[in-house]
């Protein structure tokens, strides 16, 4: 009878191995430490929301400390920035948007980040829509009463937007509705409500996390949604194209990524944690409240949503008539 025949193990294998297995270790005993979300917008934004409320779900699950960390600024370049140059251990996430991950590359001609090399996708975690709102001393009561007082006084008018989500929809509104309406950047959507609620501007679009409050406060006055059906939140408020601005539609959405190089077992571990936070009762008091949809997937599916999703909101842009900068 002849001997079993035994496979030797090359060094490169022998390393390869030990690596794989260091890793399935790795994922199996992850986290083990506190873990970072990094919110590329100020504190009170959607976004901000969605990761606290994220945080105290995974929080729960993993018994380990989940931190949010807001680094505004620089159309989200700073957050994003600071996540793409972190240890990729998977302890440090950005949660992102269609702003950091899709619109960014086309409204700037050279980006401190790379939003495909730099970063390995985890998970969407939502969609929704915006609305339209504006002072309520301003003598408007519709958006056709809003467009003709615009068309009266091209350029006297300014719409405030604190993302990419809101600033496009600002700029599709004024092509569809022939309007010369002043686009004024802000670091974050809230700082900008703030100087809507206090007449610095006159038009906002915003998420409905941010907007839907003051209108329900009385400070702002709803005059339609972005999505192509009403919110279910306010009902009451017609759709834009149902408000004449014909093919208007626009939605934004949120994400988690990681550094590029984080292990695949460490991002898959990542994913299942969000996946139970989004269905969490803690991220309940954020998706229901303000209409955003749970919207998740797998890494893979991420990233090629991720490349639709450039395209597409490179047309909007496009289309818009928006140069990069």
């Amino acid at each position: 009878m002849k001997p079993a025949h035994r496979f030797a193990l090359t060094p490169l294998g022998a390393l390869a191995a030990l690596a794989l297995g260091a890793l399935s270790v790795q994922a199996q005993t992850f986290p083990d430490k506190p873990i970072t979300l990094v919110v590329p917008f100020t504190a009170g934004s959607a976004t901000d929301q969605l990761a606290r409320a994220l945080a105290q779900g995974l929080s729960a699950e993993t018994k380990q400390s989940v931190v949010v960390d807001n680094k505004p600024g620089a159309n989200a370049f700073i957050g994003a920035q600071a996540v793409a140059k972190s240890k990729p251990d998977g302890y440090t996430v950005l949660i992102a948007t269609n702003t950091t991950h899709a619109a960014n590359e086309h409204l700037f001609k050279k980006l401190p980040y790379d939003p495909i090399k730099d970063f390995e996708p985890v998970t969407s975690l939502g969609r929704g829509g915006q609305i339209m709102v504006v002072n309520p001393k301003l003598p408007v009561n519709n958006v056709a009463d809003f467009v003709k007082l615009a068309k009266a006084s091209p350029g006297k008018y300014s719409f405030g937007s604190g993302s990419s989500s809101s600033r496009i929809a600002g700029e599709m509104f004024k092509q569809l509705t022939g309007t010369y309406i002043v686009a004024i950047p802000y670091r974050s959507n809230p700082p900008a409500v703030t100087d809507l609620i206090g007449g610095q501007i006159e038009v906002m679009f915003t998420d409905m996390a941010t907007g839907l409050p003051q209108v329900k406060a009385g400070k702002l006055k709803a005059l339609g949604v972005t999505p192509r059906q009403r919110s279910p939140l306010a009902p009451e408020v017609p759709t834009l194209e149902q408000a004449g601005v014909k093919g208007y539609e626009m939605t934004y959405w949120f994400a988690a990524y990681a550094p590029a190089g984080t292990p695949a077992p460490v991002v898959q571990r990542l994913n299942e944690l969000f996946h139970k936070a989004a269905h969490g009762s803690a991220a309940g008091v954020f998706y229901q409240p303000t209409g955003t949809e749970i919207f998740l997937n797998t890494p893979d599916e991420q990233r090629k949503f991720q490349a639709a999703e450039s395209q597409k909101w490179g047309r909007i842009i496009k289309a818009a008539g928006i140069e990069p900068e």
